[in-house]
């Protein structure tokens, strides 16, 4: 099995009475790492949110009735917990009424879960992101140089726990994963009543990988109005297939304020959704797929590590152009990714330079790669 960053992280959290809230995409391996975690047993009560027995079970909203239920447990999962009704009310009664029993909870549909569980919950949770598979978590799995080795498919499928074990399976399991999960969650609790809509609008987003992404040029090419647009794309970012990315200024008169690029959290979803799975070396948007994999990478280190950065790309109206920024503790650290080494800059652009004289700048390459992504 393939340990998971995350592990370590919950199980320091495993001796207070606060709720684990695990939140990510279908198929990233939630279920399978609580099994690792808290295998049923006698002490430990595994309870699944798309069961009809769980609802019953928890029905009764009462303290004697959870107490007689439960009271020999001292953990209960609770997988895919947003089908569960007013879920944060049955939780903050565990939490406040059985202190003695652990709750880790589960769901695919951040949004959904989140909205259930905010308020009744408050102060009463831990909430992390579980991911797909990460450079990190493989190297950890099989050493740096076997995972370097690997790379030009990692560009292509991607990072999803079935399709990095999986190995010649790759198309069929992306297919289905594209098709029976990827929009289960929206389809189901945001009533959308166009999916052909929203696949069209996922794959103008994977063929502009790497630019500057306009709503209002999208809203022209699905023929639906920008709201409904920008709608759409909150209902994605929050369902864990795309991020976005904001771009940086300081009021410079030059600087692009209000750009937003948009990548996904995992590549073979992106090149699934555009059916194109040809060999890196036969590519044109090598450098696209780059790019995106080393932001989403950092994105997965960011949050495991728990490393504090906010995230920006900047440009100027003169194109001039800086792939990626983190702000951390108030310094700016700035980056530009080329696959390529031999075409990497030196140093950024003067006007940024000039703009943010203390900026540290570097260029991440094949070469280097690894010192980017690896917290070590």
């Amino acid at each position: 099995m393939i340990e998971r960053r995350l592990s370590s992280k919950l199980l320091m959290k495993l001796n207070d009475n606060k709720t684990l809230l695990i939140f990510g995409a279908r198929q990233t391996g939630k279920t399978t790492l609580l099994k690792m975690m808290f295998p049923p047993d006698n002490q430990t009560l595994w309870l699944y949110g798309d069961n009809q027995e769980t609802h019953h079970m928890l029905a009764d909203r009462s303290v004697s009735s959870y107490k007689a239920l439960f009271v020999k447990y001292k953990t209960i999962v609770i997988d895919e917990a947003q089908y569960i009704n007013e879920i944060g009310r049955v939780i903050k009664i565990f939490t406040d009424q059985l202190p003695n029993i652990k709750i880790v909870a589960t769901g695919s549909s951040a949004f959904d879960l989140a909205n259930k569980t905010a308020e009744p919950l408050t102060g009463r949770k831990w909430e992390y992101q579980l991911y797909p598979l990460s450079f990190s978590e493989m190297c950890d799995h099989h050493g740096l140089v076997e995972e370097s080795n690997l790379l030009p498919l990692r560009l292509i499928y991607g990072y999803y726990p079935e399709v990095v074990m999986q190995t010649g399976n790759e198309r069929e399991i992306l297919k289905t994963i594209t098709n029976s999960y990827l929009y289960k969650d929206l389809l189901v609790w945001s009533n959308l009543q166009h999916a052909d809509i929203l696949v069209k609008l996922l794959q103008n987003l994977a063929l502009q990988l790497g630019n500057e992404v306009s709503y209002l040029e999208l809203s022209r090419q699905l023929g639906i109005d920008r709201g409904t647009v920008e709608r759409y794309l909150d209902l994605l970012e929050k369902t864990f297939v795309i991020f976005r990315l904001a771009s940086f200024s300081r009021n410079h008169r030059t600087e692009l304020k209000k750009a937003k690029k948009i990548y996904f959290h995992d590549l073979g979803i992106r090149n699934a959704l555009i059916a194109n799975f040809s060999p890196l070396e036969l590519r044109s948007d090598k450098g696209a797929l780059w790019e995106n994999f080393l932001i989403a990478e950092r994105k997965k280190m960011n949050a495991y590590e728990n490393l504090w950065a906010n995230e920006y790309f900047w440009r100027t109206a003169a194109q001039a152009e800086i792939d990626y920024i983190e702000e951390r503790d108030g310094r700016l650290f700035a980056y530009e990714f080329k696959w390529n080494p031999q075409k990497a800059k030196k140093e950024a652009p003067k006007s940024f330079l000039s703009a943010y004289p203390h900026v540290s700048f570097q260029t991440i390459s094949r070469e280097n790669f690894h010192e980017f992504l690896l917290n070590d």
